[in-house]
């Protein structure tokens, strides 16, 4: 696993870290994912998921643990929970400290399972969010069906949004949408000042990107201190 960190600009803290999967010598996700299948789908994710919150904890992570989880994964979610369960007891992570993150790359053909899914997450204590809003087969529907704590724009939708009045206003009406349902927007690749000053006048707080810290491997990144506002 990587961790990046994901920062309020606001209160000049970090708020929560991502954990990226990586290869045993930090080979990129891609090359990993390339080797999951249906066979192995369900262990991958299991395995991920312990690997994350016993890294978090040997790291002694402070701020809220990012997750990503398969959906296509989980059949009963009192089932493929009881994994992550037993490893937040073994090495001693607060459960409501986890966020699962709904990745995109694949299509949810069930979005009443996955809302069922997400309902007993909550129920436990954890807390979830939508990742790469705005791409894939994260989109309008999933928003509407899926009632989940945190909704991460994708990169797409924050490249050069300094530039880009329609992006803008796509953005600008996304963080509406999301306020009226109580949902924290967080914007995800963030590479530039003119973006993040952008988003931020956009009633943004949440960042992720290279511009505040590249993934670190096995270990947990620090923001540079002079992007503190």
């Amino acid at each position: 696993m990587a961790f990046q960190p994901i920062v309020n600009t606001t209160t000049q803290q970090i708020f929560a870290h991502e954990a990226l999967v990586r290869g045993v010598n930090n080979e990129p996700a891609g090359q990993v994912f390339e080797q999951v299948n249906d066979t192995n789908r369900y262990r991958f994710d299991q395995v991920c998921r312990t690997k994350a919150i016993k890294l978090a904890c040997e790291l002694a992570m402070p701020s809220l643990l990012s997750i990503n989880f398969m959906p296509n994964a989980v059949y009963q979610p009192e089932l493929c929970i009881r994994t992550t369960l037993a490893a937040a007891e073994q090495y001693g992570f607060p459960i409501e400290r986890i966020v699962f993150e709904i990745t995109e790359s694949e299509k949810v053909e069930d979005l009443a399972h996955l809302r069922s899914i997400v309902e007993y997450y909550h129920a436990r204590g954890f807390k979830t969010a939508i990742d790469d809003f705005g791409a894939g087969y994260a989109g309008l529907n999933l928003l509407a069906e899926v009632p989940t704590d945190f909704v991460k724009l994708d990169m797409a939708l924050i490249r050069k949004i300094d530039r880009d009045q329609v992006r803008q206003a796509i953005v600008r009406g996304i963080v509406q949408v999301c306020r009226e349902l109580s949902r924290t927007v967080i914007a995800e690749g963030v590479e530039t000042d003119e973006e993040w000053t952008v988003l931020q006048s956009l009633g943004i707080e949440l960042f992720q990107g290279f511009y505040f810290a590249k993934p670190a491997f096995q270990a947990l990144a620090t923001p540079s201190q002079h992007l503190w506002r």
